[in-house]
C-alpha cells in the first residue's frame, strides 16, 4: 500500500527563523545528545522535538495565532529535554509520563536562560496527563503539536513492526 505523507511547510521567512533558533539551541546545549535516545517507535527524542517545534510554528503561522515565535520554538525544542532513555528497565523511569516534564525543565534551566513562556511550555506540555493546564498560547500549541507528532510516531512504529512480522526475510 502506498501511503503519501502530507507535507507541511513554513513560509520562507519563518523557515529561516526556525533554522536560526534550532541552530542556536543545538550550539549552546546538550540538545544534540537527545538523538541517542528513542522517543516513540523508531523516532529519536531529537527528531521528535524538532518535529514538535516545526508543527507548533506551522500551527501558529497557518492559523495566524499571535505568539512569541522565539519562545514557542525554544519551548517546543526543549519540551522533552530529559536526556535519558526512558525505555530502560529502571524504577526511576516507571512514571516517565508524569515526571519527565519537570526533568526537562530542570535540564533546560541548567543550559539556558528561559523566559516564563518557555518554562510554562516545557512544564505543562503533558496536559492532561499532568492535570494543570497550560496558561499561554505557546504552551497550548506545543501541547497539541506534541500529541499530533507522538500519535503519528507511535502509529508509524506499530506499522513498521507489523511489516516486519508480515514480511519476514
Amino acid at each position: 500500500m502506498d501511503r503519501k505523507k502530507k507535507r507541511i511547510h513554513l513560509s520562507k521567512e519563518n523557515e529561516k527563523v526556525f533554522r536560526e533558533i534550532l541552530t542556536e539551541v543545538c550550539k549552546n546545549s546538550r540538545f544534540l545528545s537527545s538523538s541517542q535516545f528513542m522517543q516513540h517507535g523508531s523516532t529519536s527524542v531529537f527528531r521528535h522535538s524538532v518535529a514538535v517545534a516545526y508543527v507548533s510554528f506551522y500551527i501558529a503561522e497557518k492559523y495566524r495565532i499571535r505568539v512569541n515565535c522565539h519562545a514557542l520554538i525554544r519551548g517546543a525544542l526543549l519540551h522533552d529535554y530529559f536526556l535519558y532513555d526512558w525505555h530502560e528497565k529502571d524504577d526511576s523511569h516507571k512514571w516517565h509520563g508524569f515526571y519527565h516534564a519537570g526533568k526537562a525543565l530542570q535540564n533546560a534551566m541548567e543550559d539556558f536562560e528561559l523566559s516564563e513562556i518557555e518554562k510554562e511550555t516545557i512544564r505543562r506540555h503533558m496536559f492532561p496527563l499532568n492535570p494543570i493546564p497550560p496558561c499561554c498560547r505557546e504552551a497550548w500549541i506545543v501541547t497539541l503539536a506534541d500529541k499530533i507528532c507522538s500519535g503519528g510516531e507511535t502509529v508509524e512504529g506499530f506499522r513498521e513492526k507489523f511489516e516486519e512480522i508480515r514480511n519476514p526475510l
